[in-house]
């Protein structure tokens, strides 16, 4: 199987204040020394050892390293002013060809790496194993990190280390899908393959990411599932050999799916893109007819009265009506999200493809979800990409095969009123349909006789109401978990995934949905303003475009990713290694 990638190990990262006490740094107190002074931010000693006692910045502590290092690796910007202001070179490197850079990027420590790279420090320094700054910060999942790096420094997001690794590479194998989906949005190579023949996929299959292969496989194509690494092996096999079989079942099916649908000019494919709408439309108009020729306007029976003449063709009203509002659901554009193209040759050379586009509230908040690494913008808050459509969907509700489309924004009203109307007809038809057979005067007392006699004398009857009892069962349960989530105005989706999305949980973890103004506002919201939102949307002739971003030169993102991992230390605290260097294994072993 393939060799797993070593990465730095974990421990507890040095305080942010000083004292005396045990601690990560000797447990008979904190060293009195510049490289630990720097670590802390302790300004008052750091200016002590170098003003009054003449302690070097520009030279390496006991095990090589330096103290701008130090500094770096805990976002002590004040610190490292001081040093450079003192001589420390921000290009300086230690035994294993590391910089200052690469030590902020394992804690996301953006605020001393402007400092740094304003102070000149190479973007694409490389230290001996090939691993630049990007490496580093997707090895930690420090996607603010590399937002920041790619987009303000033109940081390369795509280069390899000595192994042949990208940046996604590591994003893959350390199952990070926010870094994945923020380097396939900046174009990185989504099939580059390391020494070892393995693409980002296989490194998601082989950890058993189920997240990190959606976004890939939703981002990808056939061919990415086809790939093989240096023994034959799929992803998908591979993650099946490494046990993960949840992902071996999503893997095959994703591959299943394409197979079926890579021919586009099939005409299985044109079946699939169909759906069942035809079945659905087929079924109500069949319904339809029986009802009216055997409930309606059979012969040899006494007739309606006018009143119940009046109820039994109000249900073909209603019926017939839902089908028009069926029809429009399903042709009707869901809110689907136009994906704006970018014009490569009106871009100036100073300015990075795609990135001066990038720079979004969203994004600075941390919210990368929003990314959609398919359709390649930043999408609204509630909104979806939808694997089966293709698109990002606006207030993505779910996708119903059963009209061939996406429920969103701007066909939801015209799909609960559809499922409202169908089950207001099937309670009436049904009702009339009950009447007919229970008022027949030829029929027996008896239940049983009954019932045989309805079947003998009124097969197309007795058809229709087993065939509308069933139908009801479940439009009537898929009605009323509409209508309470409308009462609450929350999506289908939002509640399937209500622990996934960060907007949906209080600051206790809690699921909270700010979107609840209570059942009455939710309720006449949806009614009204939906309804006056469906006659401006049937008015516009284009669909509105996906959000565009401003400049990213304009505003940079200042947030601090939490490290999940920190460096290797000796028995006193220290880091010994930031070593991140991948296993030199054959890449499968017996």
């Amino acid at each position: 199987m393939p060799s797993e990638i070593e990465v730095v190990e974990e421990v507890q990262q040095p305080s942010d204040h000083g004292g005396s006490g045990q601690n990560q740094f000797g447990s008979a107190g904190v060293k009195n020394d510049l490289y630990t002074a720097a670590a802390y931010g302790d300004m008052e000693k750091m200016r002590r050892l170098v003003e009054n006692e003449g302690a070097s910045v520009t030279e390496p502590d006991g095990l090589g390293y330096y103290a701008l290092q130090w500094a770096a690796l805990n976002n002590k910007t004040a610190s490292a002013q001081y040093m450079i202001e003192h001589g420390a070179d921000v290009n300086a490197a230690d035994h294993t060809g590391q910089t200052a850079l690469h030590w902020s990027a394992v804690r996301g420590a953006i605020q001393v790496t402007e400092l740094l790279l304003r102070e000149g420090a190479r973007v694409n320094a490389a230290d001996i194993y090939g691993y630049q700054p990007t490496h580093v910060a997707a090895q930690y999942g420090q996607t603010s990190f590399l937002y920041h790096l790619v987009c303000k420094w033109n940081a390369e997001p795509d280069v390899p280390d000595n192994d042949g690794r990208t940046p996604l590479l590591w994003a893959a194998y350390k199952g990070f899908a926010d870094c994945i989906r923020l380097l396939l949005y900046l174009d990185a190579h989504r099939i580059c393959q390391d020494k070892e023949g393995c693409t980002p996929l296989h490194w998601a299959a082989i950890k058993g990411n189920l997240e990190a292969c959606t976004v890939l496989v939703q981002a990808g194509k056939k061919e990415d599932l086809m790939l093989t690494d240096s023994a034959g092996l799929t992803a998908a096999q591979l993650a099946l050999e490494k046990d993960h079989k949840q992902v071996a079942f999503f893997l095959d099916n994703a591959s299943s799916k394409l197979d079926d649908c890579c021919d586009e000019n099939s005409r299985f494919d044109y079946l699939t893109k169909l759906g069942l709408a035809p079945v659905i439309w087929f079924t109500i108009l069949l319904l339809l007819v029986v009802y009216t020729h055997s409930v309606i306007l059979v012969e040899n029976v006494p007739k309606f009265p006018t009143g119940t003449t009046f109820l039994a063709w109000s249900g073909v009203f209603l019926a017939s009506t839902g089908l028009i509002m069926f029809y429009r659901c399903s042709r009707k554009d869901p809110g689907f999200i136009s994906v704006i193209s970018h014009n490569r040759q009106n871009l100036k050379d100073e300015e990075p493809l795609l990135r001066t586009e990038i720079n979004h509230p969203a994004l600075l908040a941390g919210n990368w979800t929003q990314l959609c690494a398919t359709c390649k913008i930043v999408r609204p808050l509630r909104a979806k990409h939808c694997s089966t459509c293709g698109r990002c969907v606006e207030q993505f509700d779910h996708h119903c095969p059963w009209i061939s489309n996406c429920i969103g924004k701007k066909n939801k009203w015209d799909f609960f009123l559809f499922l409202t109307l169908e089950v207001a007809a099937m309670v009436i038809t049904g009702v009339v349909t009950l009447i007919r057979v229970v008022t027949d005067p030829t029929a027996p007392s008896n239940f049983f006789e009954w019932l045989t006699h309805t079947v003998a004398h009124h097969p197309g009857a007795f058809a229709f109401f087993m065939a509308d009892f069933f139908l009801f069962l479940g439009v009537a349960v898929l009605t009323v978990v509409q209508a309470s989530q409308i009462s609450r105005n929350v999506t289908t989706n939002e509640m399937a995934n209500m622990m996934r999305y960060s907007y949906l949980r209080g600051s206790g973890g809690q699921f909270r949905n700010p979107y609840n103004h209570g059942c009455r506002k939710n309720c006449s919201d949806f009614l009204i303003k939906g309804y006056m939102e469906d006659v401006e949307y049937n008015g516009e002739s284009s669909q509105p475009e996906g959000i565009r971003m401003m400049d990213i030169r304009k505003k940079t993102g200042t947030l601090i990713g939490e490290a999940s991992s920190s460096p290797r230390t000796n028995g006193n605290g220290y880091i010994t290694s930031l070593n991140m260097k991948g296993s030199h294994h054959p890449c499968h072993q017996v």
